[in-house]
């Protein structure tokens, strides 16, 4: 492997040959490779520890490659069989992945001559995994409240929107922001604290988003997007917030938030 690695090489002891292989298991667990990991072991676009941005906000890391060769998959069309049973796994639970569909072979450019030749895969393959809530567990992991300019306060998340603090089913784990031990509850390994660690509230929502409308004028309307961060384990170093509304199509002007327009539905506007 190059650009990656297995969690566990598993039993290669049928293997003669030397080094041995990266990995005998025929269900790997593959893990991206952190930062400055050793340049002959990476490979373009490889090595982000695992966090990706979005493409709108760095399109140069919203890629991670790696590559894999296997010893015993033969040389031929008929030999070469498409890898099954994928799961992402990162960064948590909800991800679901369908078959392997056959595209065009891949390309690519010969490193050892003078970037005019190009090699080959025997076959290459697309596998597409999706997001789900539902997947991910029985309580939502965030909230979307709206409030209008003609309201005094500000619209809150329903109760028990992501779950309950006396919910003896299944318990969230929740810290008072006020609490003189919590210093000592939030260290900085969390691999024995259990996730996500919020913030009490009668919501229980690790993430809530608030949208404002502050002024409805018939020329223009001005809304004000706020999100809050109330997991104590999670770091948000870079928010992604996806809106779509019909009068995005004569947006003038963005504050605080860099913004960029999404157009995949054709009059959508995200």
């Amino acid at each position: 492997m190059a650009g990656a690695q297995t969690t566990e090489q598993g039993d290669c002891s049928r293997f003669r040959e030397e080094p041995p292989p990266h990995c005998c298991r025929t269900d790997p667990e593959v893990v991206d490779f952190l930062p400055g990991a050793a340049y002959s072991k990476q490979t373009p676009n490889c090595c982000k520890g695992g966090v990706l941005s979005s493409w709108g906000q760095n399109p140069a890391n919203a890629i991670a490659t790696f590559d894999v060769t296997v010893g015993q998959a033969g040389i031929s069309n008929s030999s070469v069989k498409a890898p099954t049973n994928f799961t992402l796994k990162a960064p948590g639970p909800g991800y679901t992945c369908g078959p392997a569909k056959e595209v065009e072979p891949t390309k690519f450019i010969d490193k050892d001559g003078d970037g005019r030749r190009t090699t080959q895969a025997i076959k290459t393959w697309n596998v597409t995994c999706t997001y789900s809530q539902f997947g991910a567990g029985r309580s939502p992991t965030c909230c979307v409240v709206l409030s209008s300019f003609y309201n005094s306060t500000i619209v809150d998340c329903n109760k028990c929107s992501c779950g309950c603090q006396d919910n003896s089913t299944n318990p969230v784990s929740c810290i008072k922001p006020n609490s003189p031990y919590l210093a000592s509850v939030v260290p900085g390994d969390s691999t024995n604290i259990p996730v996500p660690l919020v913030q009490c509230s009668p919501h229980m929502c690790p993430i809530r988003v608030h949208w404002h409308v502050k002024a409805n004028y018939k020329e223009y309307w001005r809304v004000k997007i706020t999100a809050t961060n109330l997991n104590y384990l999670m770091n948000y170093s870079q928010w992604n917030l996806v809106a779509q509304h019909p009068n995005f199509n004569n947006l003038t002007t963005i504050f605080s938030f860099r913004y960029k327009d999404l157009n995949p539905y054709g009059t959508i506007k995200l």
